[in-house]
């Protein structure tokens, strides 16, 4: 798998060579857009209508539209010129605790991977944040756009996740008001009660894109002629009387004891895990 990015992590006066990979990709069925006539798929040509012709790749520039309408054309060596020294170095700006950070600011995630000569400080660094529960704040220059990002400690190695900055979160109409909702000790009670009995320790094996999943099901089953059962929704009354809802939950869920709630333990370099399937 090609890296994304290739560089130096510095921080202070320690500096070692790595390379930055996707942690993660999306995984789903691809659907094309056909035409309904001839089932052909249709393609998307880049079409310049001043010169009504269709247009080559390499004819292709950027430009930035300004408030006149009119555009400001920029090439790849200006682009090259204003890069600042993060596209070839990640330098650590600060240390912060891992617990001050909402997950909300987490955007795409990479694998911090050490050249050979780099392994030693990535070790170095690694245990440091393991032992002390901090996260770095670094900046970082790929694809011609310079992130902010964290590195944190992910099963024996470092993880790197650009930043969702604070005017990137936006606002939802009515989030978080409360105003005019009572709430009774009995159903506050009852509410712990259900989530408690509904806990359990977290293990991403037990999820899956169940759409995906039947998506690839008719696909299979269409090509054999067959038709797909229709899943069944059951249709959900609102809840009208919050206590008997309570009640029947926890009835439905096997259990209403009260059991102490799990506490996960912090991640170091000496805990023992499982080992991390490989990607295929």
């Amino acid at each position: 798998m090609p890296s994304a990015w290739r560089g130096f992590v510095s921080f202070g006066l320690i500096s070692f060579p790595v390379r930055l990979y996707p942690a993660a990709r999306t995984s789903r069925v691809p659907l094309h857009q056909l035409h309904s006539v001839c089932h052909t798929r249709l393609k998307q040509p880049l079409y310049c209508p001043t010169c009504k012709r269709i247009v080559d790749r390499s004819e292709v520039v950027k430009g930035y539209q300004n408030e006149n309408g009119k555009y400001v054309l920029i090439d790849k060596e200006e682009i090259k010129k204003i890069t600042p020294d993060s596209g070839r170095a990640m330098e650590i700006l600060a240390f912060v605790k891992m617990s001050e950070i909402d997950p909300l600011y987490f955007d795409s995630s990479y694998f911090l991977v050490p050249e050979d000569a780099g392994k030693k400080p990535y070790q170095l660094l690694l245990n440091a944040l393991e032992d002390t529960h901090k996260v770095g704040i670094a900046k970082i220059t790929m694809h011609q756009r310079e992130y902010t990002v964290f590195l944190r400690p992910y099963d024996h190695g470092l993880a790197v996740h650009t930043m969702h900055f604070a005017n990137e979160i936006r606002e939802a109409p009515g989030y978080g008001d409360s105003t005019g909702v009572k709430l009774s000790p009995k159903e506050i009670k009852l509410a712990e009660q259900l989530v408690d009995s509904l806990s359990t320790e977290f293990d991403i094996q037990k999820y899956h894109d169940e759409f995906e999943t039947r998506l690839r099901a008719l696909i299979a089953a269409k090509e054999k002629g067959r038709e797909v059962a229709v899943i069944p929704h059951p249709k959900r009354a609102p809840v009208i009387d919050m206590m008997s809802a309570l009640k029947k939950s926890l009835a439905k869920s096997g259990t209403a004891a009260h059991r102490r709630p799990m506490q996960a333990k912090p991640v170091t370099s000496r805990t023992k895990r499982t080992p991390r399937r490989a990607a295929s």
